[in-house]
């Protein structure tokens, strides 16, 4: 299962830090646990993406997935459903339902994100 990390509680419109910069690996996916949200957050080179993690054709957690860095997708494990990482749209079978997608703010050495 992928690590998470866990922020109990946000207010909505309130940045909540979830890691550093350099805390993430180029090419890499790691859940956030954000005030009852599941939240996977993807780097591809420098750019940062945040998307619900639960994968919309079954609730599996799409941070045990893969990154397709040049397709700025993030694969579901279980069933092979992609997900663009700036719309949330579902890009292969079997989802066909959206996935959301989330605000970040990424400022000095934070990537934080936007409580929803």
């Amino acid at each position: 299962m992928a690590e998470s990390d866990a922020v109990s509680t946000a207010v909505p419109g309130s940045t909540v830090r979830l890691c550093g910069r350099s805390d993430l690996d180029p090419g890499a996916v790691r859940r956030f646990d954000v005030a009852g949200l599941r939240i996977a957050l993807v780097r591809i080179g420098d750019e940062y993406f945040a998307v619900g993690d639960r994968c919309s054709h079954e609730d599996f957690s799409l941070s045990d997935g893969d990154v397709w860095a040049d397709e700025c997708e993030l694969e579901c494990a279980k069933h092979g459903s992609t997900f663009d990482l700036r719309t949330g749209a579902p890009c292969s079978l079997p989802a066909t339902r959206p996935v959301p997608v989330y605000q970040l703010v990424v400022e000095g050495d934070d990537v934080s994100v936007v409580a929803p």
